[in-house]
């Protein structure tokens, strides 16, 4: 097989694993779609540029970064705690094993847990900071998906003549 196709291909594979990164959290999503576009570079049939690579790699980052980092704003712009951002982080692990329902339940659900062992005296502000770190963990996963499909749309593009 030819170096070049090889590139192509194995740069598509880790796109659409980045792609599936997006929702599954073990995945680094964007970093891995970016290594597809960087694999995809040295292929004799796809027309990407350093700039390219270089813009889309500090995007891969900052929505990396960001990713991680609203659900703990969201969180606490709601009146959480320590424990409904902990609470996010372990519910959203727990229901990847659980599926789609789970991921998305998941770290309201762990929130809304840690909130009320931290204060079982306020269900309300439990209540309103699940539903922070639900609009943060949804943002952040909104923006991982529009980051990698742009990617992938770049991928495609330059492979066309």
């Amino acid at each position: 097989m030819d170096g070049s196709i090889a590139y192509v291909i194995i740069g598509g594979i880790f796109l659409l694993i980045g792609f599936a990164g997006t929702i599954v959290p073990i995945l680094p999503g964007a970093p891995l779609a970016w290594l597809g576009l960087l694999l995809a570079y040295f292929s004799v049939y796809t027309d990407i540029s350093v700039t390219t690579l270089i813009i889309t790699a500090v995007v891969a980052v900052l929505v990396s970064v960001l990713d991680n980092i609203f659900p703990i704003i969201f969180t606490k712009q709601s009146g959480g705690s320590k424990a409904g951002t902990w609470g996010s982080t372990i519910g959203l692990i727990i229901g990847f094993f659980v599926g789609p329902l789970g991921i998305i339940a998941g770290p309201f659900i762990g929130a809304w847990v840690g909130e009320m062992i931290h204060d079982n005296s306020d269900s309300k502000r439990a209540l309103t900071a699940a539903f922070g770190s639900l609009k943060g963990f949804l943002l952040g996963t909104g923006m991982k998906m529009i980051a990698c499909g742009i990617f992938i749309w770049i991928f495609v593009t330059s492979l066309l003549p």
